[in-house]
């Protein structure tokens, strides 16, 4: 298996592990405080990570974090305070199954600050799935098409959407350094941010039994849904790798149906429709690879006693599919200069 498709798994691991999130983080919210339940899974990531790295000695023979990544990593460390906490006040206003389909908006953020900011291509056919992403949060985002009322948890799971977007091309400038250097950072030091938030507003502390409940659930779906990420990242760019990370909000809103019995609407299934095309369409541009090729051809030849040399420039281009074996078939696109 080549190194692509290795990194698209990895993002799809990384997607499944996160949408458990969702709907555990949902049933959760009633015995926890929004602000400790993100400082509580983000020191989950980073605790478990820990302990991932003292039995597998894996931190050792990797590149560490550098002086010269410290304004990404603090970046990072601040979006991952602020993303988590909106998006757990959200989850407690809003349904699970709508976060869940909302978080794909984390796509769109994602794709047009790597454009603006990091200047990664972005295609015709990416852009179109963009559109069909942000339409569908539109709709998922009003309680009712009638009222045209927005949903006071959608605007707070929207805004952990654009924190997560911004944090994604922060961790892609890190990640081809320690994995597990940059999970527990994340998590040590996003988890204190949120704790200290926590306390100057005022929350409760959780009891012991459901502080381990999120820790756990802390290392499955951050901790180790962002070492996968990450390893991702490295290989994909960061707009691609979001694009596998479509797969996430239909899991997570499966689950909810599962675990929580939460009911559908027909906004619902609307914007599911226009959300899974919009997905479709990112996977298929993840999958495709572009390539240009510029050739030079001098020809010589004599005419009336004298030599002439021509220049001809030839440029083309073609596009790549990979199928289920690695292998590709080409497209070409011929042109003069």
């Amino acid at each position: 298996m080549n190194k692509k498709m290795t990194a698209i798994l990895f993002a799809l691991l990384a997607a499944i592990l996160y949408a458990v999130n969702i709907p555990l983080s949902k049933v959760l919210l009633k015995d926890v405080e929004p602000v400790f339940m993100a400082a509580f899974l983000y020191f989950g990531a980073g605790l478990g990570m820990s302990v991932y790295s003292v039995f597998t000695g894996k931190l050792k023979n990797e590149d560490k974090l550098t002086k010269k990544e410290l304004p990404y990593t603090v970046g990072m460390i601040i979006l991952d305070i602020a993303a988590p906490i909106c998006l757990m006040i959200g989850l407690n206003e809003a349904s699970s199954a709508n976060a869940s389909l909302l978080n794909n908006f984390e796509i769109a953020a994602t794709s047009v600050i790597a454009l603006f900011i990091f200047k990664e291509v972005i295609s015709r056919k990416m852009w179109l799935a963009i559109l069909l992403i942000i339409l569908s949060s539109i709709l998922l985002s009003f309680e009712g098409v009638e009222s045209l009322q927005f949903s006071y948890g959608s605007i707070y799971v929207l805004l952990a959407c654009m924190c997560w977007g911004l944090e994604n091309n922060c961790t892609r400038m890190l990640s081809s350094k320690s994995t597990i250097q940059i999970v527990v950072l994340k998590g040590v030091f996003s988890g204190l941010g949120s704790f200290v938030v926590a306390v100057i507003t005022g929350e409760r502390l959780p009891s012991l039994i459901y502080i381990v409940y999120v820790l756990v659930l802390g290392f499955v779906s951050y901790g180790l849904s962002i070492f996968f990420y990450i390893k991702a990242q490295n290989e994909l760019g960061a707009a691609k790798t979001s694009a596998c990370y479509a797969v996430s909000p239909f899991v997570g809103a499966l689950l909810s149906f599962v675990i929580l019995r939460e009911a559908l609407s027909k906004t619902y299934l609307i914007a599911l429709i226009i959300m899974a095309a919009g997905t479709v369409l990112v996977v298929l541009d993840t999958l495709l690879i572009r390539h240009r090729h510029r050739h030079t051809h001098t020809f010589v030849h004599t005419h009336d006693g004298n030599t002439h040399e021509h220049i001809v420039v030839h440029e083309h281009g073609h596009r790549h599919l990979l199928n289920k074996q690695g292998k590709h078939f080409h497209k070409h696109i011929h042109s003069k200069m």
